[in-house]
């Protein structure tokens, strides 16, 4: 399964060519993980109470079309690969029905408070995957 976020672009989002600003993108898909995996995992405790915290390692991101001042997308997450103590999440953004970019950001999973890597918790594959 996954979760959709949905962000308005910001006029402070916006380049001189009226679009979004490349770095945004990955800041609305840091926000949509991020708002999806404390809102699934609250109802166990939150993250370092499963003992799980994450920081990414890699991203890819095509644009097909930009975003602009105004409009509202919507941010379809799930995950796409889950390794042993990494996963990818696959974000598909769009907007009014239309595919406007795509990323995949590997994460690796770490030790909160210390960021030393570690399995991720049969738990939280289950909650993410539920």
């Amino acid at each position: 399964m996954g979760y959709r976020h949905t962000v308005r672009v910001r006029y402070g989002e916006c380049d001189m060519q009226s679009v979004v600003f490349n770095a945004h993108y990955l800041a609305y898909c840091d926000d949509a993980i991020d708002t999806w995996f404390r809102t699934t995992l609250a109802a166990d405790g939150g993250m370092d109470h499963l003992g799980f915290d994450f920081m990414v390692k890699r991203v890819e991101l095509t644009w097909h079309r930009p975003l602009v001042f105004g409009e509202t997308a919507d941010l379809d997450c799930s995950i796409s690969r889950w390794g042993r103590a990494s996963f990818d999440v696959q974000v598909d953004a769009s907007c009014a029905g239309e595919e406007r970019f795509t990323a995949t950001l590997t994460y690796v999973s770490v030790v909160p408070k210390e960021n030393v890597p570690t399995p991720v918790p049969e738990r939280v594959r289950t909650l993410l995957d539920a």
